[in-house]
């Protein structure tokens, strides 16, 4: 099977550029299912039902999330309602909407997607270890894939080898800059610390530069705003056995 996970979508174009090239790159690759981090698809951060249906209908399959799940307060519901519109399962039950895993069934398949949230530089959330091995002892796909969304690059890796053997592939969102470690690890999960970004190759982390500079340069609040000009999509492919479930190749690549 193969697999392809998509850096966090940044803004509407972001989301244009992903249905700009998605579909062509889908036949080109033979895709079987596409996993999409949509928490910065709406404009000034969040994911809004208008940018979740809009990666769906680009051929997106599951759209994962973040630290900024529930920056939209008119996207609770759709997390409710679509079940391929996951948020980190170590956000609490039943005081937050959504579910932090999802099936997707192909009929001769099934794959689980799972999201993560690390816990490091960010909001302090249920321990990601516990939560994951809750979710696997329900879960009996052999075909598993987890979106970690987290800052600290140890945290994703220590996470990683924790799962190794244990999951399919396992891909890292949140930093925006893709990093070049794609690799299989020795008990067959495929792995990259960060997958990168979709969205303005000219920016910092999809923000305009100057008002990142601002920032940086002034200490006083800015009004991020997203770029705009030439656009990329980061994104890895993995190739996974069917019967055994292990990563047996896997690609990084920037359209």
């Amino acid at each position: 099977m193969n697999i392809l996970a998509i850096g966090d979508v940044v803004g509407t174009i972001g989301c244009q550029y992903l249905r700009q090239k998605l579909p062509l790159l889908k036949k080109a690759e033979h895709i079987d299912l596409v996993i999409a981090n949509g928490e910065n698809s709406a404009d000034g951060n969040g994911i809004t039902p208008a940018s979740a249906e809009y990666l769906f209908s680009s051929g997106v399959d599951v759209i994962t999330a973040g630290n900024h799940t529930f920056r939209r307060k008119e996207s609770y519901r759709t997390f409710d309602e679509q079940p391929f519109l996951i948020r980190p399962a170590n956000f609490p039950e039943g005081t937050t909407p959504g579910r932090g895993y999802t099936v997707y069934d192909f009929g001769r398949q099934q794959v689980t997607v799972i999201n993560l949230m690390g816990c490091l530089y960010l909001e302090a959330l249920d321990d990601p270890y516990t939560t994951i091995d809750r979710i696997l002892q329900q879960v009996d796909t052999k075909i598993i894939v987890l979106d970690f969304h987290a800052e600290a690059t140890a945290e994703k890796m220590a996470l990683a080898y924790y799962l190794d053997g244990r999951i399919s592939a396992f891909f890292g969102t949140h930093t925006h800059v893709p990093t070049a470690d794609a690799q299989i690890l020795p008990g067959g999960t495929g792995y990259i610390t960060d997958v990168g970004m979709t969205g303005p190759k000219h920016s910092v982390l999809g923000v305009k530069t100057e008002l990142a500079i601002r920032k940086f340069k002034e200490k006083l609040p800015v009004r991020f705003e997203t770029a705009d000009g030439d656009c990329k999509m980061d994104c890895i492919k993995f190739i996974v056995d069917d019967r055994s479930g292990k990563t047996i190749d896997l690609r990084s690549m920037e359209i």
